[in-house]
């Protein structure tokens, strides 16, 4: 019989399973407001090696309800909340202009860590993403400019065309262009999840007290477990 012919082996996923027994997660571990607990996880995943450790996946659904996910980069996180940068006609930007609410998670899986996030979405001011975009590579800045984001293209030398064109036409400097700019996550939950044995998981979570309160604010914020 031909090598050719053979059918794989099919993978059960139901037997794909992980032990986690990386560490647990106190109240104690955390400091007592979210931005100094959330700046020291990711230390701690910049430390452990993780790839691309500010990498989160960002879930937005539009006026009906109609949810979509994908992953973005965190670029600033601060007092506000947090930050990314995309195309202000994209999908998910459509989505937030319509519902201003968005759920981010960070999937530190080699660490059997998790943060997710929930919170209102709001556009930053084109000053503070003017700044951002200033510091971006050129091809970067010049990838903002040749794609039009979520729409449909014939083939992909349609993209590889424009950014030679525009490559060109911008030898030197490249401005941001009005359709990009960056959006704000002012969170109302910050929850830190630890895989423990047994699925018995340590889930803490920040709420938001104080209307306002910003996200090193220690007296703004309350902390509970949950069950996993």
């Amino acid at each position: 019989m031909s090598l050719e012919n053979l059918e794989p082996t099919p993978t059960r996923l139901a037997d794909l399973r992980v032990h986690y027994d990386q560490g647990h997660l106190e109240e104690s571990d955390l400091p007592t407001d979210p931005l100094a607990a959330f700046t020291g996880w990711l230390e701690d995943a910049i430390a452990a090696g993780i790839a691309e450790p500010n990498a989160m996946v960002l879930a937005t659904a539009d006026q009906s309800g109609q949810p979509s996910s994908r992953t973005v980069l965190l670029k600033n996180a601060d007092e506000r909340g947090f930050i990314f940068y995309t195309n202000l006609q994209s999908r998910k930007s459509r989505e937030i202009w319509e519902n201003p609410h968005a759920s981010v998670v960070f999937p530190w899986i080699a660490m059997h860590r998790q943060i997710c996030i929930v919170g209102e979405v709001a556009p930053i001011s084109r000053d503070e993403a003017a700044e951002y975009f200033r510091t971006r590579p050129r091809d970067s800045k010049l990838g903002a400019w040749v794609s039009e984001q979520s729409t449909v293209i014939g083939d992909r030398s349609i993209l590889d065309n424009r950014f030679d064109e525009l490559s060109l036409r911008y030898p030197d400097d490249i401005e941001m262009p009005d359709f990009w700019g960056g959006w704000l996550i002012v969170p109302s939950t910050v929850e830190f999840w630890q895989g423990r044995p047994s699925r018995l998981h340590d889930r803490l979570r920040f709420h938001r007290t104080v209307d306002g309160g910003k996200l090193n604010d220690s007296a703004a914020w309350a902390i509970e477990r949950l069950s996993p």
